[in-house]
């Protein structure tokens, strides 16, 4: 087993029908731009009447079909907001957790020390978080997932991630090793997989790797480092039809 190979991020994902939210963090090939993708994926009729929207330079989560919304609790919150020069993506409401520890100049980890995972039992959804800081032309990022010490949900094991940011290279995660009764949460480390140059060969593979009956939307966002000029591309399975 090679530790240091960079995977196909389609391949990784083609053959599990269930990997829940995941969110990639990373930079191009040409080493020019920041990466950040996220997604989501739903088995039930409450989690797939579910859109992603853009209000003022944030992503949303919100219904399709508000008349059918059955518990919102833990399917409608912001996934992607900037604070200063700082980019943070969540699969939950802890978005505005490390948003707000951040205006109260604390960091992204002591933010998440006062999160735990999703109160979903059996499943115990792990929460899966990033943030990009960009310095310098350039930028590092990390990667978080608050996870359960076991079956009971007893306590919550916190795990993050450190990364500089290296050309071709992004780190993945998601919630769910892959479909189950409960969903079996996420193990080890990111995964390592290749970041292209195109923004829209990047969200046609991620899209077409996630299995067909069970993908909702996904977001993609590259950042030229050098102008820090944004180019977003947003799929919406209830909107698109895809």
């Amino acid at each position: 087993m090679n530790v240091y190979a960079v995977n196909d991020i389609a391949e990784l994902i083609r053959d599990n029908s269930y990997v829940g939210r995941g969110l990639v963090i990373g930079k191009t090939a040409d080493g020019k731009k920041a990466v950040t993708a996220y997604f989501i994926m739903g088995r039930s009729a409450n989690s797939r009447n579910r859109i992603f929207v853009e209000k003022d330079g944030a992503l949303y989560t919100q219904p399709y079909d508000a008349s059918k919304v059955q518990d919102p609790s833990l399917i409608i919150y912001p996934a992607m907001r900037q604070y200063e020069n700082k980019l943070i993506v969540t699969n939950g409401d802890q978005t505005d957790t490390i948003y707000q520890a951040l205006q109260n100049g604390k960091s992204f980890t002591a933010a998440l020390a006062t999160r735990s995972f999703e109160p979903d039992a059996p499943n115990l959804t792990p929460r899966i978080s990033g943030m990009l800081t960009f310095e310098g032309g350039d930028f590092t990022y990390e990667i978080s997932i608050l996870k359960s010490i076991d079956e009971a949900g007893s306590a919550c094991a916190r795990y993050t991630f450190a990364y500089p940011s290296v050309a071709g290279l992004g780190h993945f995660i998601h919630t769910y090793v892959g479909d189950g009764n409960p969903l079996p949460s996420f193990l080890g480390e990111p995964e390592r997989v290749a970041i292209p140059n195109d923004i829209d060969v990047f969200i046609q593979n991620l899209w077409d790797g996630l299995n067909a009956d069970n993908r909702i939307s996904l977001y993609v966002r590259y950042i030229d480092l050098a102008t820090r000029k944004q180019e977003n591309r947003m799929i919406n399975r209830n909107v698109n039809q895809l």
